[in-house]
This record gives structure tokens, sequence and C-alpha cells, in this order.
């Protein structure tokens, strides 16, 4: 067994051992570990909240544009059914000739008169 002494292989007495422990604890350094280790954590938390908000605000601007097309959609299919019962309708000869005099034709043995300033 290897006994602590000066350097000439001398067993220290207890009042060098009580002075290098002193010396020991007085450069024992400073750092907190326990409030290192919080610190260490928060910063990844931090990070990790970071790394999390650029795909929360895709996903609630996608949400949003999913409900504009939503409705547009919704829209859509309403004129969709408007227009296809449109089609329906005119189908239809006598409504096919109402169409066509709305617009001011005449059929080919009619004679189309012109009425200007009728006060």
């Amino acid at each position: 067994m290897i006994q602590e002494g000066n350097w000439l292989g001398m067993a220290a007495s207890p009042a060098t051992r009580t002075r290098r422990r002193a010396s020991h604890a007085r450069r024992k350094s400073n750092i907190r570990w326990d409030r290192l280790g919080r610190l260490a954590l928060l910063g990844t938390l931090g990070v990790i909240l970071l790394l999390y908000i650029s795909p929360a605000r895709h996903w609630i601007e996608q949400s949003a544009t999913a409900s504009a097309q939503s409705q547009e959609l919704h829209a859509l299919k309403a004129e969709n059914a408007r227009l296809k019962q449109r089609a329906k309708e005119l189908r239809d000869p006598a409504a096919l000739e109402r169409e066509a005099r709305a617009l001011g034709m005449v059929r080919q043995d009619e004679r189309a008169y012109v009425i200007e300033n009728p006060k």
C-alpha cells in the first residue's frame, strides 16, 4: 500500500492531510450540475418546440384551405345540379323555342318586326 507523503516518501501528518483537503475543496469547481442539467433539459425542450412550430402552422393553414375548398366544392355541386336541371328542361322543344324567342330569333317562315320608341 502506498502511503500519502511528501516527495521524500515520508508519511504525511494529519495536519498536512487536512490542509490538502481544504485546498482541494477550494479548488473544487462551483458548477451546479443540477442547474446545468435543468438548463440543458429546458434548452432541449425549447428546440423541440421550435421544431413543432412550422408543421403546426402548415397544418392550420391546410385546415383553413380545406375548409375554403369544401365550401367551393359545395357551391360547385349546387351549380352543377342547377345546370343539369336546366339542360333537362331545354330538351323539351317548347322550352327551346321560348329560349330562342327570348334571344330575338324567329322561324324561317315568320317575319320579324322591330318597333322603335314605343311611347
